[in-house]
This record gives structure tokens, C-alpha cells and sequence, in this order.
């Protein structure tokens, strides 16, 4: 059994789109359904199929989600000693060395990641790089492009 490590927000995330699917999604998929059996022979009928498409793949989400949230291993990092190493939850602020970029993060579970708003996945190479290093510290970092060094500007508990 695979424990999927999760902050309190993404948690939170989950069972709001669960909740969404159950209450919202599946009863308008199923509406839409016995609408278009109305119109008839099911065989060539694009709404019927196109709305029972809908509910596989929304059924599916629902039985991913459930899966996840029972086998969801919540941190909360507000509880968690405040030793000053990057950690699962953690927000690190990181500089480039070689192009003094400054970059902040925070890790998350590979659910709750999304890049464009600095979340990143505990699997990504960047955290696999931050985890364990304080402030000061040189990361090295595996990219595809090569080495990269970051220095560790600030990690926080929030």
C-alpha cells in the first residue's frame, strides 16, 4: 500500500473536487444521459456517448481521489520542529549562482505541484536537491542541461 505524502491544503483541494464531482458533476452527467436517451436509438446517438464518456472518466476521478485521500499521509508543517532544513511542506527561497535568479518554492506532494504557482513536487530533481539543506547551503542540482548550484537563501515552516 503506497502512502501519498500530502500538506493540509492539498488535502483540502481534494476533497473540495471530490465533493464537486459528487454533488455537481455526477448529477448533471447523469441528467444528460437520460436526456439523450430521449432522442432515441443509442447506437448513433454522439450525446448519449459523448455524456457516458464523461461519466467513465469522471467515476474514474472519483475512485483516484478516494484512493489518494485514504491512503494520504497529511503533514502539517506547522506541527513539525522548526530545525531550519528544507523538508517535505517546507518554502525555500534559492538563489542561481551562475545567473543570480532568485527562485522561492514550496514542496508539496505530487498532486498538489504546479510550477506555475512554485509548487514543486517532492520527486522533482529541485526537491530532491533542497531536502535536508539550510540556510547557506550550496544545492546541486541535476537538469538535463547540467549541473546547477543554488544557494539556500531562506527556508520556512508556513
Amino acid at each position: 500500500m503506497n502512502h501519498f505524502p500530502m500538506t493540509l491544503k492539498g488535502v483540502e483541494i481534494l476533497r473540495k473536487e471530490l465533493n464537486e464531482l459528487k454533488t455537481i458533476k455526477r448529477p448533471r452527467i447523469i441528467a444528460s444521459i437520460a436526456a439523450a436517451r430521449e432522442f432515441g436509438d443509442l447506437k448513433e446517438n454522439a450525446e448519449y456517448h459523448a455524456a457516458r464518456e464523461e461519466q467513465i472518466f469522471c467515476e474514474g476521478r472519483i475512485k483516484e481521489i478516494q484512493n489518494k485521500l485514504s491512503n494520504a499521509q497529511i503533514i502539517d508543517i506547522t506541527q513539525i520542529p522548526k530545525t531550519g532544513k528544507a523538508i517535505f511542506g517546507s518554502t525555500v527561497s534559492i538563489l542561481n549562482i551562475h545567473t543570480k535568479e532568485k527562485f522561492t518554492y514550496c514542496i508539496v506532494g505530487d498532486d498538489e505541484s504546479d510550477f506555475k504557482k512554485n509548487l514543486i513536487s517532492i520527486n522533482s530533481p529541485i526537491a530532491r536537491g533542497l531536502i535536508g539543506k539550510k540556510y547557506n547551503d550550496i544545492a546541486i542540482i541535476n537538469t538535463p542541461g547540467g549541473h546547477v548550484k543554488y544557494k539556500i537563501l531562506k527556508v520556512e515552516y508556513l
